[in-house]
């Protein structure tokens, strides 16, 4: 059974940087699509960056418009960890920050798709 654990969050001033752990035991990541998802207080879930399962070579990621420039996800597989860095914050960026895995997942950004999650981690971007 795969198990996901976040770390990294915080308290950060807006400009500020953090980068955020996903952190997998049970089985590799290589296989599974890894996907972090942000819920601010009163809105949904959303999707802001994702890495598709691997396609035999590389892993393929996509970005929500508001984390495009700003975030950059990333693997490291010796660790089985997944990794989202976020730099230039804004107040906006304030939320608890999720991460989920899809097995064989092509990378999307709708919750529904993603069966495994981790416990989350909250981010607060203020001055």
């Amino acid at each position: 059974q795969l198990r996901l654990v976040e770390s990294g969050g915080g308290l950060v001033p807006p400009g500020g940087s953090l980068r955020l752990s996903c952190a997998a035991s049970g089985t590799t990541l290589n296989y599974y699509a890894i996907a972090w998802f942000r819920q601010a207080p009163g809105k949904e879930r959303e999707g802001v960056s994702c890495s598709s399962a691997t396609d035999g070579t590389t892993h393929s990621t996509y970005y929500a418009d508001s984390a495009k420039g700003r975030y950059t996800i990333s693997r490291d597989n010796a660790k089985n960890t997944v990794y989202l860095q976020m730099n230039s914050l804004k107040p906006e960026d304030t939320g608890v920050y999720y991460c989920a895995a899809d097995l064989w997942g092509s990378g999307v950004f709708s919750p529904a798709e993603y069966d495994f999650w981790g416990q989350g981690t909250q981010v607060t971007v203020s001055s």
